[in-house]
């Protein structure tokens, strides 16, 4: 039996489901209903961690092993993939889910973000302070918070040209090393960061070591093996961290941006709207697809309480579901629906709560 399924009898001591016009109760009530799923079992933590290590160390031996273009591609996109999934635990660790000991959480929390070369303490204050502590509160939460049409216009032609790469549904990648990585993690300036902090420089210096020794060993393979040192950095270094970096980007586009998705720029109103419900989107998988990243999808319930382990989280998500009918965003994955939301979300009109396209105009029915 997995941690998940032992818990799914929370369903069945639920209050009654609320309906849609119903005050939403406070949110430490909501957040009650979830306590049950922040139980934490080191041992299944620790597990999970070691695996997935294993998993990535043997598809980056493969993108050496295999010298055929097209096995190397496939091993590399993988290798980028499980950067990904060993991230979202460390995404766990950072908000103190796996361990009862802070210490622990920080340790391993530190060794999970190697891979995807992300330094822990700027990922903490960014994300954790900042994105769920204010989510979708314009100016203050940066991360894909989309511009208003009269901020579109003022752009000079060169940053309108970068908006649209980024929110042409195939720049997500693009837009998180430029605008999240490079801007507000690795080695932040004073404007992006105003509180400086030591352990910020030293975890930046720790991740940009690990790079260059990861290319390092990438080129040592290289000479070992009688392979192109280009070819090897491209298939075993570079596109796996490509890889790495349009899965984050996408998953928190899809994780924020919707149709039925509201920002705000009014702390009063935000504060209203109960954002930790109203501004996540649920987004559904066939075949149960979402578990292969660690149901990070499941991410009204990762809002409502940060400390619910990731093999939790489905049945937390479940239960809120169950009690909050209709107050959800609750969207099956296409293609389809991720360009259509692309072309639609360009911009956001805060005074109507609406999204539009570049020139400002609302988005239509036939879109979405």
């Amino acid at each position: 039996m997995t941690p998940d399924k032992s818990l799914d009898l929370g369903l069945n001591v639920d209050p009654r489901p609320l309906t849609p016009n119903e005050q939403l109760p406070h949110r430490k009530v909501i957040r009650s209903w979830t306590q049950p799923f922040a139980s934490k079992n080191m041992a299944w933590g620790l597990f999970l961690i070691a695996l997935d290590f294993v998993i990535l160390g043997a598809l980056l031996f493969g993108t050496v092993h295999f010298y055929a273009w097209w096995a190397k591609l496939i091993f590399a996109l993988l290798a980028g993939f499980w950067i990904g999934r060993i991230f979202v635990i460390g995404h766990d660790l950072c908000h103190q889910a796996y361990f009862k000991s802070r210490k622990m959480n920080h340790f391993f929390g530190r060794i999970c973000f190697l891979p995807s070369v992300s330094p822990y303490s700027l990922w903490d204050v960014g994300h954790n302070v900042v994105h769920h502590g204010y989510t979708n509160l314009k100016d203050v939460d940066f991360v894909w918070q989309p511009k208003s049409p009269e901020e579109y216009k003022a752009m000079s032609s060169g940053r309108k040209f970068l908006e649209r790469i980024y929110r042409s549904g195939l720049g997500s990648g693009i837009y998180y090393i430029i605008e999240i990585w490079w801007k507000k993690m690795m080695f932040p300036s004073k404007k992006e960061m105003p509180t400086q902090r030591k352990i910020f420089f030293w975890d930046s210096l720790l991740c940009a070591a690990f790079g260059l020794a990861w290319a390092g060993v990438v080129v040592w393979a290289a000479y070992a093996t009688g392979q192109s040192v280009l070819t090897l950095l491209f298939f075993s270094w570079f596109l796996p961290l490509l890889m790495w970096f349009y899965m984050i980007g996408f998953v928190v586009y899809v994780h924020h941006t919707h149709t039925k998705i509201t920002w705000h720029d009014d702390k009063k109103e935000w504060a209203a709207a109960q954002p930790f419900v109203s501004t996540t989107v649920h987004l559904t998988f066939n075949y149960n697809m979402g578990s292969l990243v660690h149901h990070i999808f499941e991410h009204t319930a990762h809002h409502v309480d940060m400390s619910i382990p990731l093999y939790h989280l489905k049945s937390a998500q479940a239960k809120l579901e169950h009690i909050l009918p209709e107050r959800i965003v609750i969207q099956p994955f296409s293609w389809g629906w991720y360009f259509r939301t692309a072309g639609a979300c360009k911009l956001y009109d805060y005074k109507n709560k609406v999204w539009t396209d570049f020139d400002g105009n609302p988005i239509t029915k036939h879109q979405v």
